[in-house]
């Protein structure tokens, strides 16, 4: 019995764990909404220069608001409006591996003195879909209210170039989680194995099966993780001045990262054991030599 085998074991447990979670959070409501690789706010669309209406220049909000809804034009020069509301979209949205999530800041999108830190209220989630891909452009372009488009709201082309660009990062980060996650389950089978024999042998096969489960995982956390400070990027460069951001998910690159992490400490103990005599071999050897 090799009792070294308990921490490789541990750690394709943890890692398996870990992994699961990036690759579901967010797949419901409710369900691990705050591990997302990333979050659109749109919540100050409006609230911008390029938007200021108070010179009654016809400014694009305001005349839209007096079409459809008399008075309501005062919104944009309120500075705790909701104006993205108003225009049909969301406050945020936020991406995950197999979907996004969207919602409204309670108790608004602005912290008012006296009052408590807005909490993201979650209204949908999109259907889990393998391969998905988050497209900020196409997703907004649909939720605008009749009469208005990107072209109106000055909607960066970067956005939409950048999200091309990431997009087959994205579709490998998913296969690469798949396949991390099923080299994982491996490894923790070969870990639980060489925890109840022993020999080079054993360690050698667990050192490959911990090596390509990093790897995978590995690969899988880097792509997402250039894919999102991509994207956050570029959207906070040319995105600010209409009054969209991104934040980038921290817990989901904590979680990521660390599942890596504990496949580099397995690989790294089964390699020490490939140089590890076994006890086997050790106590023939001595007997011998008592024998002289």
């Amino acid at each position: 019995m090799r009792f070294i085998a308990v921490v490789p074991l541990v750690c394709a447990v943890a890692a398996l764990i870990l992994s699961l979670l990036c690759l579901f959070a967010g797949s419901s409501r409710g369900f691990l909404q705050n591990v997302d690789l990333l979050t659109l706010n749109t919540s100050m669309v409006g609230h911008t220069s390029l938007f200021n209406t108070s010179d009654g220049d016809g400014g694009f909000l305001s005349t839209f608001f007096n079409n459809i809804e008399g008075g309501i034009n005062n919104l944009v020069n309120n500075a705790t409006s909701d104006i993205a509301r108003g225009i049909g979209i969301h406050d945020f949205y936020s991406a995950y591996i197999l979907d996004y999530c969207e919602g409204y800041y309670v108790p608004n999108a602005t912290v008012e003195p006296g009052h408590a830190k807005p909490h993201k209220n979650y209204t949908k989630c999109s259907n889990r879909t393998s391969f998905f891909h988050f497209n900020p452009t196409e997703i907004i372009e649909l939720e605008l209210k009749p009469g208005l488009n990107l072209s109106v709201i000055k909607w960066p082309d970067e956005i939409e170039d950048t999200a091309q660009e990431v997009e087959m990062a994205v579709r490998a980060m998913f296969v690469l989680y798949c396949i991390g996650i099923a080299l994982t389950v491996i490894a923790l089978v070969g870990s639980f194995v060489g925890f109840i024999t022993s020999g080079r042998i054993s360690a050698l096969l667990n050192f490959m099966l911990s090596l390509l489960s990093f790897l995978a995982l590995g690969l899988a956390s880097a792509l997402s993780t250039v894919a999102i400070v991509k994207m956050r990027n570029t959207v906070n460069k040319h995105g600010r001045a209409i009054g969209i951001t991104v934040y980038k998910g921290d817990t989901f690159l904590g979680m990521t990262w660390a599942a890596t992490g504990l496949m580099l400490l397995a690989t790294f103990i089964w390699i020490t054991q490939c140089f590890v005599p076994s006890r086997r071999r050790t106590t023939h050897v001595h007997e011998k030599e008592t024998r002289i």
